[in-house]
């Protein structure tokens, strides 16, 4: 199936099932990159006269966390003008996603953002605007040495499309059990993706441009019980319902996730093989669900953090993601028993790993002269 055909994004609105209610692990990743961020900024400030400093997140999204960055860069920045004793640039953010996304969500929260920001840094702080910029980040976003800056954050294990006739009838993801040849296709489609991002990149970013970058990866032991696990159990709830004649078989044998989770050194590989940057951080950082899952209880004024909590809170992550692309191919009527089978599924899977965990990669890149 190709990402682009059924528009791909996250759960639209402020509902229960949304990302804007379901998104809370993306923003403890943003949190853990946001040193990282800070470092690359400040170097990139100090060594380039800005006027007008122009940054794109891609793969932006919608929900509290979409303007994250926008927040973030200006407290970087502010603080290195005190520092340096210069006047604060302009900036121009552009947020990218496809064109499905829930843009009119982050246009309507603008009012209130301005004023926050105002209210925390007065007249100190330069002229802030924000534009949309649709279309997908395997193509040209923007002219050529254009932007300063750009940041994705768990977006880029979303692959243009899952690898074509693959055969694979049984699973929608990989899985411990994948013949080598899925797992191969996969690889080779996530090594094309991920190196003309570098190049398209490379040709929009000024000379000494810098980059974020945070996507899901992959312990290459795999002894953890990872996001994949539940990925791929999605998969299972399926073959269950075609079982069932809930689904017609046809359409599960032409489904794949169009998602892969590289390794660190999957990552480096394709980044010294394109060779527009300079690597300067790559790290991979274990996080695991309970902690997210206490955040999220804890914001609900909530301390049960009970075998159920865990499995709901799994479910709404893995639906907020997922539904759009589920729905495309098997329809509406289905989602809500879908889901509650996969629930029924986290629980079973907790109760016998106790931890699940997840690995994100984190990569910082500067463009070569």
């Amino acid at each position: 199936m190709d990402t682009q055909q059924v528009l791909l994004h996250m759960n639209h609105g402020m509902g229960d099932n949304s990302y804007a209610h379901n998104s809370i692990i993306q923003k403890k990743v943003m949190r853990e990159a946001k040193a990282i961020v800070e470092e690359s900024i400040m170097r990139l400030y100090a060594i380039i006269p800005i006027h007008c400093f122009k940054v794109a997140d891609l793969g932006c999204s919608s929900g509290p966390n979409a303007l994250q960055l926008v927040s973030n860069v200006i407290d970087i920045v502010d603080c290195s003008s005190s520092n340096l004793n210069l006047k604060p640039p302009v900036f121009q953010f552009f947020l990218n996603d496809l064109f499905g996304n829930d843009f009119n969500s982050i246009f309507k929260s603008l009012p209130q953002f301005s004023e926050i920001i105002e209210e925390k840094k007065g007249q100190k702080c330069g002229a802030c605007f924000i534009n949309a910029t649709p279309g997908t980040f395997y193509k040209r976003l923007f002219p050529n040495n254009f932007l300063h800056f750009v940041h994705s954050s768990f977006s880029l294990h979303w692959l243009s499309q899952a690898p074509k006739e693959l055969g694979n009838e049984e699973n929608v993801h990989l899985t411990s059990t994948t013949p080598p040849a899925m797992h191969k296709a996969y690889l080779e489609q996530f090594r094309k993706d991920f190196k003309l991002f570098l190049k398209l990149r490379s040709q929009e970013l000024v000379p000494k441009g810098g980059m974020v970058l945070t996507l899901i990866g992959r312990d290459k032991t795999q002894k953890t019980h990872d996001i994949r696990t539940a990925w791929s159990l999605i998969g299972t709830t399926l073959n269950d319902m075609v079982l069932e004649n809930l689904i017609e078989a046809i359409k599960l044998e032409s489904f794949d996730l169009p998602l892969y989770d590289p390794t660190i050194e999957e990552a480096k590989e394709v980044i010294e093989d394109e060779g527009s940057f300079t690597l300067q951080r790559l790290e991979s950082v274990i996080l695991d669900w309970s902690t997210n899952i206490k955040e999220a209880v804890e914001d609900e004024n909530n301390n049960n953090l009970d075998l159920n909590t865990k499995a709901e809170f799994t479910t709404k992550f893995v639906r907020a993601a997922l539904e759009p692309l589920l729905k495309a191919q098997f329809g509406e009527k289905i989602m809500d028993e879908l889901f509650v089978r996969y629930k029924n599924k986290i629980v079973q899977l907790i109760m016998e790993v106790k931890l699940l965990e997840f690995s994100t990669l984190i990569i910082s890149l500067i463009k070569k002269v």
